[in-house]
């Protein structure tokens, strides 16, 4: 009996995200072609750049590229120590759309990022800002979709995760996991419905907002505090009763975030702690997804090997395969690496031990770093 409760509990813990990612496939589309009848979108393409002289030159490249739109691009050069500036001074002397700008010094009390986008946004000329982090490459027609989508969802701000490139297993175990927990565990239908903070979400890779509703949700100083943008600016527009919206950014862009797995590791140790590491959501957090992603296979492996009752074995192959659904659904649809979803128990499990490393950081006051800082105190939860 005890096996098979245990296995009722995982199946229902897997059938949660199962069944919220199945909605929210329906929701999560890719943006409309642009309507070229009238006058070309102008945009400011802003990317905030510190040490990344083996990405700029193919973001700025890719975003001058872009069909249908008129830019400027404005890179801001975070006092990187290689050749980040010169490589877009390069393409800047033979292409008047593009400028570098130095970093003023980082104030007290704010994040890197957060900084270097709030300056760019008082840099640009134009009425639509898209902030693009350094590393992602738009596709021509990227700009002008998006910004179809903003028109059509009646948005200030929107934001999509760009198609995830991946190389080292450790990469194909966690970075589709992007797509798992965003569609697994929000949902979609009320986010659009509402306009209440808790449902804000985005992708800090790449951001379209009007600069109007951008000024008056108070742009990036209103988070400046934080490691996570993708959560945050969208609640700081909601929280100035601005409607924010995501649409599938698979075909629009193209990132690799990382290129090791000691990278991914401090890559998404530096966020945990405004997400499922935050101390009011890490053990529930923590229940879920072990209960749901990881328990129901290794119940199914018992079972065939003999200890569960055939009821309690059935029940952990029913929660097995609703805890690979999401993974097997994700492949094709984000172009997402077979090996990473076969393998999506042990990338969960490892997920959750960068959680737990996070938050034991936090607890005992280890600061959060990133890029050469150090960010004691920050990343508020």
């Amino acid at each position: 009996m005890t096996g098979l409760v245990l296995a009722l509990a995982a199946l229902a813990c897997a059938a949660i995200p199962a069944v919220a990612f199945l909605r929210n496939l329906r929701l999560y589309l890719p943006p409309p072609q642009p309507d070229r009848t009238g006058a070309p979108p102008r945009i400011s393409v802003l990317i905030p750049a510190r040490n990344e002289e083996g990405s700029i030159r193919a973001a700025v490249e890719s975003a001058l590229a872009g069909e249908d739109v008129e830019v400027e691009v404005i890179v801001l050069d975070d006092h990187s120590t290689d050749a980040t500036a010169d490589v877009v001074r390069e393409i800047a002397a033979r292409d008047g759309r593009v400028r570098v700008e130095p970093a003023p010094p980082l104030p007290e009390g704010w994040c890197g990022k957060q900084h270097a986008c709030f300056v760019l946004a008082g840099l640009a000329s134009h009425s639509l800002l898209a902030f693009l982090d350094a590393d992602v490459r738009l596709e021509p027609a990227g700009l002008a979709r998006a910004t179809a989508f903003l028109q059509q969802a009646d948005a200030d701000l929107v934001s999509g995760v760009p198609r995830q490139e991946t190389g080292t297993l450790g990469e194909k175990l966690l970075i589709p996991l992007i797509h798992f927990v965003l569609l697994g565990f929000l949902p979609m239908g009320r986010m659009r419905a509402t306009r209440q903070p808790a449902y804000g979400a985005g992708c800090g890779q790449f951001f379209l907002a009007r600069r109007e509703g951008y000024e008056q949700a108070g742009g990036h100083e209103a988070v400046r505090q934080s490691l996570h943008d993708g959560i945050k600016l969208p609640r700081a527009f909601r929280a100035a009763g601005l409607a924010t919206d995501l649409f599938d950014a698979t075909d629009v862009a193209t990132c690799r975030m990382y290129k090791s797995f000691p990278e991914v590791w401090r890559g998404l140790a530096k966020n945990a702690i405004e997400g499922m590491a935050a101390p009011r959501l890490i053990v529930p957090a923590s229940l879920l997804l072990a209960f749901g992603q990881v328990v129901p296979l290794a119940l199914l492996a018992a079972g065939l090997c003999g200890p569960l009752t055939p009821a309690a074995t059935m029940v952990a192959g029913v929660g097995t395969a609703a805890s690979y659904a999401p993974r097997l659904l994700a492949g094709p649809r984000f172009r997402q690496s077979w090996i990473g979803a076969m393998l999506h128990p042990l990338g969960v499990g490892v997920f959750l031990l960068i959680q737990w490393y996070a938050f034991l950081r936090w607890a005992i006051g280890r600061p959060a770093g990133w890029k050469g800082r150090s960010y004691g105190g920050l990343g508020t939860f």
